[in-house]
C-alpha cells in the first residue's frame, strides 16, 4: 500500500514538472518574441518618423519618386540631458538654436527629429553619441524630379497627395508602413537599460505602386531640351509625345515647372508654374488644315490642284491675309505646295466648299472638343473647344475655322493624338497615361490602361496627309526640322493669333506637330511655345532636338 502511494506521488511530481517545463518552453521559445514585444509595447511611447508611400513608376518600372537619399537625425532627450557640450556641437552641425533645442530636450521624452544632408550625417556619426541615431531614408521629390505636373505634390503636414497623381491615387499610394522610434520606459519613467529608444520599421504589408505609360528616359530628354530653350528665351510651353501604335503617352512636359517641396512659393506667382500647359487648350492655327484635308479626301470631293494666291482673300467685306501677304502672295499653288507653305487663302476656299458642319464633324472624329481619356486616369485636362453650338456660319466664319482661328481651341495632348492617328494609318487610339496598379513584387493588382482603337480615316487618306506633312519639312515652313540621318519626319507648323496683346504686340502661339521616323512612324510629338510667334522658328528646332535625342538613344 505504501509502495503504491509512493509511485502515485512520483507520477504526480513528474507530471507537474513536465507541465511546468512545457509551459516554460512555450513562453520562452515559441511565444517569447510576441510576449517580449507585448511587454515592451506596454511601456513604449512610439513617435512616427515617416510613413512609406507607394512609388510612381515609368512603363519600365523606373521610379519617378523616391530617387534620392535623405537622412533623419533622431535625438533622444533622455540620453542628451545634462550633456551640454555635445548638444552644442549638434546644434552647430544642424544649424539649430541651442537654447530652444535645450529646452525641448529637457521638456520632452519622445525623440526629436531633424532632416539633414550626407555631410552633416558624417559629422554626427563621427561624434559617436549614444543619444543620437541616423535613419537613412528617401526623398520623395528633389530638384531633379521629372513630370512634376503629372506627379503632383504632397501636403507637408500629413504627407497626403494634394495635386496630380499623388492626389488621384492617394488611397492606393498612402500605404500602411511606418518607421517609428519607440521609448521603452520602466515604472519610474526612465529608459530601460539595454532597450531605451528603439527604432523599428513596420513590416511591408500591402504596399502598392502606380505604373505609368511615361518613359523616364524620353521624359528626361524632352525636359532637358525644353528647359534649355526656356532659360534662353523665357517663353513657356509644352511638349507631348505619344506612341502612335498604342496611344500611350511617353512624355508630357510643361515649362516652367516648380519645386514640389516648396509649392507655397508659386501660389501667387505670375509665372503660372503650377499650370500644366500640356493639357490646357490654346488657339490652334494652321495645324487644323490637317482636318480640312482629311474631310476633303474622305468625302471624295475634287481638290483644286491649281490655285492662285495673291496674298489675301476677300470674303464678304473682310480681307483675310495670307502668310505671304507682304511678299505679294504664293502665286500658283497646288494642294502639296499650299499645305507645305501653309497658304491660308487656299484652305479658306477649300473650307467654304467643304462646309462648316462637315469640317467640325471631322474635327470631332479626331477628338477635338472632347477629353482624350487621361482625365479618367487622374490627370486633369481641358476638352478644348469646337463651336458646335452655333446654328449658322457666315463664309467669313468658315474661312476662320478652316485655318484654325476663331473659336477653335485644342490642347497639345489632343493635337498629338490627332497626328498619331494620321501616322498609324487612320486608327484613333484611346489615350493612356496610367498603365496599372502593381504590388511591390511587380504583380498587376488593377488594370487602368484601356485598349480601344477606332478607324476614323482610311489608310489612303492618312498616307496622303503624311505625304503632305513630309513636304512641309522638305520644301515648306518646317525646314528647320533636320532628321534625315535619323529616318526623317513629317510635320505641320502653326502660328495662331490669340487676339490678346502683350507689350503692344499681338500674342501669337507657335506650334509644331509631327511624327518620326517617316517610314513606320513610332512617335508623334507636339511642341507648343507660348507667344513664340512662328511655329517653324520657335517650335520646330525643339521638335528636332528632342527627336534626335530619342533616336540616338534607341528609345
Amino acid at each position: 500500500m505504501h509502495r503504491k502511494r509512493s509511485k502515485m506521488l512520483l507520477y504526480i511530481i513528474v507530471l507537474v514538472i513536465l507541465c511546468v517545463t512545457a509551459r516554460i518552453f512555450y513562453l520562452q521559445v515559441i511565444d517569447g518574441n510576441s510576449l517580449e514585444m507585448s511587454a515592451s509595447n506596454q511601456r513604449m511611447l512610439d513617435s512616427k518618423i515617416e510613413t512609406f508611400r507607394g512609388e510612381i513608376l515609368d512603363r519600365n518600372g523606373i521610379p519617378f519618386t523616391d530617387r534620392s537619399e535623405k537622412y533623419l537625425v533622431v535625438l533622444k532627450p533622455l540620453y542628451l540631458r545634462n550633456n551640454d557640450e555635445e548638444l552644442q556641437k549638434i546644434c552647430e552641425i544642424l544649424n539649430q538654436d541651442y537654447s530652444k533645442l535645450k529646452k525641448d530636450i529637457e521638456a520632452k521624452k519622445e525623440p526629436i527629429i531633424f532632416e539633414t544632408n550626407s555631410e552633416n550625417k558624417k559629422k554626427i556619426l563621427n561624434m559617436n553619441i549614444q543619444g543620437v541615431s541616423i535613419v537613412n531614408s528617401l526623398e520623395r521629390y528633389d530638384g531633379n524630379s521629372l513630370a512634376k505636373h503629372i506627379m503632383g505634390y504632397l501636403n507637408k503636414v500629413d504627407n497626403k497627395g494634394v495635386a496630380g497623381l499623388e492626389k488621384s491615387y492617394e488611397k492606393t499610394l498612402e500605404g500602411n508602413n511606418e518607421s517609428t522610434v519607440g521609448l521603452v520606459k520602466d515604472a519610474r519613467d526612465n529608459p530601460v537599460q539595454g532597450l531605451g529608444y528603439r527604432i523599428k520599421n513596420s513590416e511591408e504589408t500591402g504596399k502598392l505602386n502606380v505604373k505609368l505609360t511615361l518613359d523616364y528616359h524620353i521624359q528626361k530628354i524632352a525636359e532637358n531640351v525644353m528647359e534649355k530653350y526656356y532659360e534662353s528665351n523665357g517663353n513657356s510651353g509644352a511638349v507631348v509625345i505619344e506612341d502612335v501604335n498604342s496611344g500611350d503617352i511617353v512624355a508630357s512636359v510643361s515649362k516652367p515647372d516648380f519645386d514640389q517641396n516648396e509649392v507655397n512659393n508659386y501660389l501667387n506667382s505670375s509665372g503660372n508654374e503650377l499650370f500644366n500647359k500640356a493639357t490646357a487648350s490654346y488657339n490652334l492655327g494652321s495645324i487644323f488644315k490637317i482636318v480640312d484635308v482629311a474631310q476633303a479626301l474622305e468625302s471624295g470631293m475634287e481638290i483644286d490642284e491649281s490655285y492662285f494666291c495673291k496674298g489675301y482673300e476677300l470674303i464678304g467685306n473682310r480681307e483675310f491675309k495670307c502668310t505671304s501677304y507682304l511678299s505679294g502672295g504664293h502665286g500658283v499653288v497646288d494642294l502639296t505646295k499650299a499645305f507645305a507653305l501653309s497658304c491660308n487663302p487656299y484652305f479658306m476656299e477649300l473650307g467654304i466648299r467643304i462646309g462648316y458642319k462637315n469640317i467640325l464633324d471631322m474635327a470631332g472624329k479626331f477628338g477635338l472638343g472632347s477629353y482624350t481619356g487621361i482625365k479618367e486616369q487622374g490627370v486633369n485636362e481641358s476638352s478644348g473647344n469646337l463651336p458646335l453650338d452655333k446654328k449658322y456660319f457666315t463664309e467669313g466664319d468658315i474661312a476662320n475655322i478652316s485655318i484654325g482661328q476663331g473659336d477653335i481651341m485644342a490642347t497639345p495632348l489632343q493635337v498629338t493624338n490627332m497626328v498619331a492617328t494620321v501616322a498609324n494609318g487612320g486608327i484613333k487610339n484611346r489615350v493612356n497615361i496610367v498603365d496599372s496598379v502593381i504590388d511591390s513584387n511587380g504583380n498587376k493588382v488593377k488594370e487602368i490602361r484601356e485598349n480601344q482603337g477606332v478607324r476614323i480615316i482610311s489608310k489612303e487618306t492618312s498616307d496622303k496627309i503624311r505625304f503632305l506633312m513630309e513636304a512641309v519639312i522638305s520644301q515648306g515652313t518646317g525646314k528647320k526640322v533636320d532628321l534625315e540621318q535619323y529616318g526623317g519626319a513629317g510635320g505641320k507648323t502653326a502660328s495662331a493669333e490669340t487676339g490678346q496683346f502683350k507689350d503692344g504686340e499681338n500674342v501669337v502661339q507657335a506650334w509644331f506637330t509631327g511624327y518620326f521616323p517617316k517610314k513606320n512612324p513610332k512617335y508623334a510629338m507636339t511642341v507648343f511655345v507660348e507667344n513664340g510667334k512662328m511655329g517653324g522658328q520657335a517650335a520646330a528646332p525643339i521638335f528636332t532636338e528632342i527627336a534626335k535625342g530619342i533616336m540616338k538613344a534607341g528609345l
